[in-house]
């Protein structure tokens, strides 16, 4: 029968089979008759595919051996990356051609490298499929959509600089898919905002299909749901939240990683559930249990983090400070890493037993001794120091962690000890003590270091927005010095942030000013017209009213945080009627209406109208005893004064002479 009708390729091609079952009933016929049969093989992989069988087709390609995987390496690579084992997918659809000879080949790397996580491969491969001409119908709105979301993904995993495309365009807006894109990209800069509209706009478009069933429809729009929750609790929104969350079936999502996330988004919406016990039973997961389709790096972080938070809630302190500190030992310190640095908070935490206060100070103290570079937790112990009001200790830990950043020979530990975020939290500290100098110290030896260490590598001088920041601020201080090497350096930062940016405002008025004070012979007009003009700051201000009105006075100076004495009252503050003093505050037997003695703070014996009792011997013995007062010279009988003391000064008194009455040894007593 397999000779007359040929091999079932043939016999495929003449027949119209729409349901992927019956043919896969036809490749098992025909394997039963031929077991190594590659064309049968090959149509049963290709129909285990279309019925979302990917094990059994992954299963199919190892029984068939090499020759069934050189001829259908497409459908093996596919297979792999529907498995949940993207990297070896991008491996193998990779090999063919490098990734360019196939368009389909090429499809598969781009989507197995975007679930494995290597956004810059998958931000590549699909502008390479954009730029070169398409035949497959409705392409290139796929590859719109993929792009947005390999976009979003950079900016979560801290490679924005990298997306060229910041703010939503029209195409954005037309369809739902890149619109819920474009509200994900937003939530990664924390622009929740835009973020919300975004989302309505997706669910609104994606309401408005009409070639989608009911059915589809409910699908798609849970995922965006979910996502809209996350936003309205970021917000603080959370009635909003628990009112939208209550309307939406987390059963019905299909999606094992985003059912787990609407589980959480859910729970943190909701006020019902105040039994940290309960709700730890209810959303306690760990993320490597949830396959096929696991959570992303920056997901899985976040979701140890809320098991961890659960946990310190249900007091389980000693396996957190056990895990945490064996997480933490894992990895280099010092680091930046945020995931590493959170354990290292959470840590502190658990020691502290979820004190606050003097009382976790003490007990996370002996802990950052052992572990004197882990960020994490000499930025908590900072933070406990701010709350207590003590900045001058937190200026004094966070500058013995510098200290040993900078005497450490390895470099990563300088990127550490620069990094902007740790050098934004000095500069904070000394400004709340009034220390500008050391402010713009800190932040001119960070603007070095970086201008440095970008001259020597081939990386831009700014690749990030936190490092842009930081050049902005060292800029705008070293401004107000007048030194004139701080007005050089000033221009050479703001002319490297012009040079990324000429359409930011902020850093043309710095290089104007910086120049002003350098060479003012070197501002352009070009630099000048970026300027906002003079007529248009000065537009609603009323020059004749301001004259009539009078030369304004200087507000009277206010202490700063480190004075230790109180300005004098002035007049008016003295002239001011008393406050009424509480009666838990007056002593007993107090009477208000009694005049009170203005003497009453010297005492008792230097007071004028002091009258010792004894009569005359009395007042001639309290004369004896003065010391420090006024003595009456007049009377025969005072005491004379105190040798080696004249007129108020102090002088050494001479020695050698004979003391009149002068007791034997043994027999006198007290002098």
């Amino acid at each position: 029968m397999a000779s007359l009708l040929g091999p079932l390729s043939s016999l495929l091609s003449q027949t119209s089979i729409d349901d992927h079952e019956e043919v896969l009933k036809a490749a098992n016929a025909a394997l039963g008759k031929s077991a190594k049969d590659v064309d049968a093989q090959h149509v049963k992989v290709v129909a285990l595919l279309k019925l979302d069988r990917f094990d059994e087709a992954l299963r199919t390609l190892e029984h068939g051996g090499d020759a069934l995987k050189q001829r259908a390496r497409l459908e093996w690579a596919y297979a792999l990356y529907k498995a949940g084992q993207p990297g070896k997918a991008a491996e193998i659809a990779g090999q063919v051609g490098g990734g360019q000879s196939d368009r389909g080949m090429r499809h598969v790397e781009a989507q197995a490298s975007y679930r494995h996580e290597d956004f810059e491969r998958a931000a590549a491969l699909f502008a390479q499929l954009a730029s070169a001409d398409a035949h497959v119908p409705d392409e290139d709105m796929d590859l719109r959509i993929n792009t947005g979301a390999v976009n979003a993904q950079m900016e979560w995993s801290g490679l924005g600089h990298l997306v060229k495309e910041k703010k939503p365009q029209r195409e954005d807006l037309q369809a739902f898919e890149t619109a819920y894109n474009a509200a994900c990209g937003s939530i990664a800069r924390d622009e929740l905002g835009q973020a919300e509209v975004l989302l309505r706009r997706s669910r609104d478009l994606c309401d408005a299909l009409e070639d989608l069933s009911e059915e589809d429809k409910h699908a798609e729009l849970l995922p965006i749901i979910v996502q809209q929750i996350y936003v309205l609790v970021r917000q603080g929104r959370t009635e909003e939240a628990a009112q939208l969350a209550s309307g939406i079936a987390v059963k019905d999502i299909t999606e094992s990683s985003t059912h787990h996330i609407a589980d959480i988004n859910i729970t943190a919406a909701s006020s019902e559930l105040t039994n940290p016990y309960l709700t730890h039973r209810i959303i306690h997961k760990s993320p490597e249990t949830i396959t096929p389709d696991r959570p992303f790096a920056y997901q899985s972080a976040a979701m140890h983090r809320n098991n961890y938070a659960l946990d310190l809630l249900s007091q389980k302190y000693s396996g957190i400070i056990f895990s945490t500190t064996s997480a933490v030992a894992k990895h280099p310190s010092p680091t930046l890493d945020a995931n590493v640095n959170s354990l290292g908070a959470l840590n502190a935490a658990a020691h502290a037993r979820n004190q606050a206060g003097k009382d976790a100070i003490k007990a996370i103290l002996p802990v950052l001794d052992k572990r004197p570079t882990d960020v994490g937790l000499v930025l908590v112990a900072v933070q406990l120091y701010v709350f207590a009001g003590n900045h001058g200790a937190a200026i004094v830990l966070l500058e013995s962690l510098f200290s040993r950043l900078q005497q450490s020979t390895n470099p990563a530990d300088l990127e550490v000890r620069y990094a902007p975020g740790l050098v934004g939290t000095m500069v904070s500290l000394y400004s709340a003590r009034g220390q500008t100098s050391k402010s713009r110290a800190e932040l001119a030896k960070a603007a070095k270091y970086w201008r440095q260490r970008s001259t020597s590598t081939t990386s831009s001088p700014i690749a990030d927005r936190a490092l842009a920041h930081l050049y902005k601020s060292a800029g705008a201080a070293l401004l107000a010095s007048h030194d004139s090497q701080d007005q050089q350096l000033a221009s050479e930062i703001f002319s490297d942030l012009r040079a990324q940016d000429k359409d930011d405002r902020y850093t043309n008025a710095g290089l104007v000013a910086a120049l002003a004070f350098a060479e003012s012979s070197s501002i352009t007009d070009e630099q000048l017209s970026s300027l906002t003009p003079v007529d248009r700051l000065t537009a609603g201000i009323d020059v004749s009213a301001l004259e009539e009105a009078g030369v304004a006075k200087a507000p009277a100076p206010t202490p700063s945080a480190t004075a230790t004495k109180r300005a004098a009252p002035s007049a008016a503050d003295v002239s001011k009627k008393p406050t009424k003093i509480r009666k838990t505050k007056m002593p007993k037997e107090f009477d208000p209406n009694k005049k009170m003695d203005l003497e009453r703070w010297l005492p008792l014996k230097d007071r004028s109208y002091y009258r010792p009792k004894g009569g005359k011997k009395a007042k001639a013995k309290q004369a004896m005893l003065t010391q420090g007062g006024v003595v009456d010279d007049s009377r025969e009988n005072s005491r004379p004064g105190t040798p080696g003391v004249v007129a108020g000064e102090v002088v050494k008194a001479s020695g050698g002479g004979q003391q009149k009455n002068k007791k034997k040894k043994g027999k006198g007593g007290k002098w």
